[in-house]
Protein backbone atom coordinates (compact mmCIF):
# COMPACT_ATOMS: atom_id res chain seq x y z
CA UNK A 1 0.00 0.00 0.00
CA UNK A 2 1.20 3.30 -0.80
CA UNK A 3 1.33 6.19 1.95
CA UNK A 4 0.66 9.75 0.35
CA UNK A 5 3.54 11.78 -0.23
CA UNK A 6 4.08 14.27 2.45
CA UNK A 7 3.79 18.27 0.61
CA UNK A 8 5.28 21.30 2.02
CA UNK A 9 5.71 25.06 0.65
CA UNK A 10 6.59 28.07 1.39
CA UNK A 11 7.49 31.71 -1.26
CA UNK A 12 10.72 33.45 -1.23
CA UNK A 13 11.91 36.76 -1.99
CA UNK A 14 14.33 36.45 -4.64
CA UNK A 15 15.29 34.27 -7.65
CA UNK A 16 15.32 30.52 -8.01
CA UNK A 17 18.75 30.49 -8.08
CA UNK A 18 19.14 32.23 -4.86
CA UNK A 19 16.94 29.60 -3.08
CA UNK A 20 18.64 26.92 -4.27
CA UNK A 21 21.58 28.09 -3.12
CA UNK A 22 19.77 28.90 0.44
CA UNK A 23 18.39 25.55 0.49
CA UNK A 24 21.51 23.56 0.19
CA UNK A 25 24.86 25.41 0.68
CA UNK A 26 22.74 27.50 3.28
CA UNK A 27 21.15 24.27 5.13
CA UNK A 28 23.39 24.58 8.03
CA UNK A 29 21.51 28.33 8.77
CA UNK A 30 17.92 27.35 8.47
CA UNK A 31 17.65 23.52 9.43
CA UNK A 32 16.58 23.27 12.82
CA UNK A 33 19.37 21.55 15.06
CA UNK A 34 16.95 19.92 16.90
CA UNK A 35 15.86 17.68 14.04
CA UNK A 36 19.49 16.60 13.78
CA UNK A 37 20.77 12.84 14.71
CA UNK A 38 23.32 14.48 17.20
CA UNK A 39 20.54 16.88 19.26
CA UNK A 40 20.72 20.63 19.29
CA UNK A 41 23.37 20.54 21.53
CA UNK A 42 25.77 18.35 20.15
CA UNK A 43 25.76 19.23 16.71
CA UNK A 44 28.62 21.03 15.42
CA UNK A 45 27.24 20.99 11.59
CA UNK A 46 24.79 19.66 8.63
CA UNK A 47 25.26 19.88 4.93
CA UNK A 48 24.48 19.10 1.77
CA UNK A 49 27.37 18.30 -0.29
CA UNK A 50 26.13 20.82 -3.47
CA UNK A 51 27.08 18.23 -6.71
CA UNK A 52 24.84 14.86 -7.86
CA UNK A 53 26.07 11.77 -5.42
CA UNK A 54 27.01 14.29 -2.61
CA UNK A 55 25.91 13.60 1.03
CA UNK A 56 23.43 15.19 3.26
CA UNK A 57 25.47 14.58 5.92
CA UNK A 58 26.19 16.10 10.03
CA UNK A 59 28.93 16.52 12.54
CA UNK A 60 28.44 15.57 15.97
CA UNK A 61 30.55 14.81 18.89
CA UNK A 62 34.10 14.83 18.27
CA UNK A 63 34.16 15.22 14.53
CA UNK A 64 31.92 12.40 14.20
CA UNK A 65 30.29 12.29 10.81
CA UNK A 66 27.14 10.82 9.98
CA UNK A 67 26.15 10.49 5.90
CA UNK A 68 22.31 10.63 6.79
CA UNK A 69 21.20 10.85 2.82
CA UNK A 70 22.33 11.32 -0.63
CA UNK A 71 21.83 13.40 -3.63
CA UNK A 72 20.24 11.79 -6.37
CA UNK A 73 19.33 14.71 -8.23
CA UNK A 74 20.58 18.09 -8.37
CA UNK A 75 19.62 20.81 -11.20
CA UNK A 76 20.84 23.85 -9.81
CA UNK A 77 18.11 26.70 -9.78
CA UNK A 78 15.47 24.40 -10.38
CA UNK A 79 15.39 20.85 -8.61
CA UNK A 80 17.12 18.71 -6.24
CA UNK A 81 16.06 15.06 -4.73
CA UNK A 82 17.46 13.13 -2.19
CA UNK A 83 17.74 10.07 0.05
CA UNK A 84 16.54 10.49 3.14
CA UNK A 85 18.02 7.59 5.11
CA UNK A 86 16.84 7.57 8.71
CA UNK A 87 14.24 5.55 9.91
CA UNK A 88 11.22 6.72 11.80
CA UNK A 89 13.21 4.74 14.98
CA UNK A 90 16.25 6.92 14.09
CA UNK A 91 18.60 4.34 12.85
CA UNK A 92 20.12 4.62 9.52
CA UNK A 93 18.58 2.94 6.94
CA UNK A 94 21.76 1.72 4.79
CA UNK A 95 20.39 1.61 1.33
CA UNK A 96 18.82 4.56 -0.27
CA UNK A 97 16.43 2.49 -2.32
CA UNK A 98 14.70 1.22 1.45
CA UNK A 99 14.77 4.92 2.55
CA UNK A 100 11.99 7.49 1.72
CA UNK A 101 13.01 10.12 -0.73
CA UNK A 102 12.99 14.38 -0.94
CA UNK A 103 12.06 15.90 -4.17
CA UNK A 104 12.38 20.13 -3.57
CA UNK A 105 11.26 22.48 -6.59
CA UNK A 106 12.08 25.95 -7.29
CA UNK A 107 9.70 28.16 -9.16
CA UNK A 108 9.74 31.34 -10.07
CA UNK A 109 6.47 32.96 -9.47
CA UNK A 110 6.89 36.49 -10.58
CA UNK A 111 7.60 39.48 -8.97
CA UNK A 112 10.56 38.61 -7.58
CA UNK A 113 9.60 35.24 -5.60
CA UNK A 114 10.38 32.20 -6.01
CA UNK A 115 8.21 29.09 -4.78
CA UNK A 116 10.09 26.32 -2.89
CA UNK A 117 8.10 22.88 -2.45
CA UNK A 118 8.81 20.10 -1.13
CA UNK A 119 7.50 16.67 -1.75
CA UNK A 120 8.32 13.55 0.22
CA UNK A 121 7.58 10.61 -0.46
CA UNK A 122 8.27 6.59 -0.22
CA UNK A 123 7.15 6.52 3.67
CA UNK A 124 5.48 2.80 2.50
CA UNK A 125 9.15 1.40 2.76
CA UNK A 126 9.14 1.51 6.46
CA UNK A 127 6.10 -0.97 6.77
CA UNK A 128 3.63 -0.04 9.50
CA UNK A 129 5.49 2.83 10.78
CA UNK A 130 6.07 5.10 7.42
CA UNK A 131 2.33 6.64 8.48
CA UNK A 132 3.21 7.49 11.80
CA UNK A 133 6.78 8.69 10.79
CA UNK A 134 4.84 10.82 7.86
CA UNK A 135 2.68 12.39 10.72
CA UNK A 136 5.95 13.59 12.26
CA UNK A 137 6.78 14.97 9.01
CA UNK A 138 3.87 16.42 8.80
CA UNK A 139 4.79 19.04 10.88
CA UNK A 140 8.44 19.36 10.34
CA UNK A 141 8.74 20.49 6.48
CA UNK A 142 6.30 23.68 7.57
CA UNK A 143 8.67 24.46 10.64
CA UNK A 144 12.18 24.28 8.91
CA UNK A 145 11.22 25.88 5.89
CA UNK A 146 9.98 29.09 7.53
CA UNK A 147 13.07 29.37 9.00
CA UNK A 148 14.70 30.48 5.60
CA UNK A 149 12.19 33.75 5.31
Amino acid sequence: MTTEPLQAEIELTGPPDAAFELFTTGFERWWPREFSWSGADHLESIGIQPHLDGALFELGPHGLRWDWGRVLTWEPGHRLVFSWQIGPDRVPVPLAEEATEVEVTFTETGTGRTSVAVVHRGWERHGDAGAEYREAFAQVWPYALRRML
